[in-house]
């Protein structure tokens, strides 16, 4: 049963919370509140070390400000800073943490110049355009949906990941 938690928790918050962001240019408050629990949850049914507890928790904890002064700046919204602070948590203070913040970048990169691509097409088709989420992508003065990004980056690195080697092990 665990195992099932392990395998399902993180992956269906994590792509949620990438599809909203693509829908409708926000990640709720409840998808990084519902990771933190899923992360607290699994570790209290895990029995997860108090010092492994802190490594996870210094994973956000380096994330989050780097984040933060980014939102302060304007370059992320503050769902993207919520969203991959949570994911960090997942992920903790471990190389893999490294590798997700990497591949955020490039897939974040990746994702920036395909909307600003996208952006200049001035034609567009008719089944597309009458679309809310197409036209918000679309519009020139529209932000980036990086959470789109982070999520891709987070389903990416969560195999390497502890908890997924636990769940493979069968606890």
């Amino acid at each position: 049963m665990i195992e099932a938690a392990i395998l399902v928790i993180f992956p269906m918050l994590v792509a949620f919370g990438g599809a909203s962001d693509l829908l409708t240019m926000t990640i709720r408050n409840r998808v990084s509140i519902l990771l933190i629990a899923g992360f607290a949850g699994l570790a209290l049914a895990t029995g997860l070390p108090l010092s492994d507890w802190g490594m996870h928790a210094l994973g956000l904890l380096v994330v989050f400000p780097v984040c933060f002064g980014f939102f302060s700046a304007g370059w992320m919204g503050g769902g993207d800073v919520k969203f991959i602070s949570a994911i960090a948590l997942w992920i903790g203070l471990t190389p893999e943490l490294g590798a997700f913040v990497i591949l955020v970048s490039i897939y974040g990169m990746v994702l920036t110049f395909g909307l600003l691509f996208l952006r200049k097409i001035e034609v567009v088709p008719v089944a597309l355009a009458t679309q809310d989420w197409f036209a918000r992508l679309h519009d020139r003065r529209g932000g980036i949906p990086y959470g789109i990004a982070i999520a891709a980056a987070g389903l990416k690195i969560y195999p390497s990941t502890e908890w997924f080697q636990l769940a493979a092990r069968g606890l």
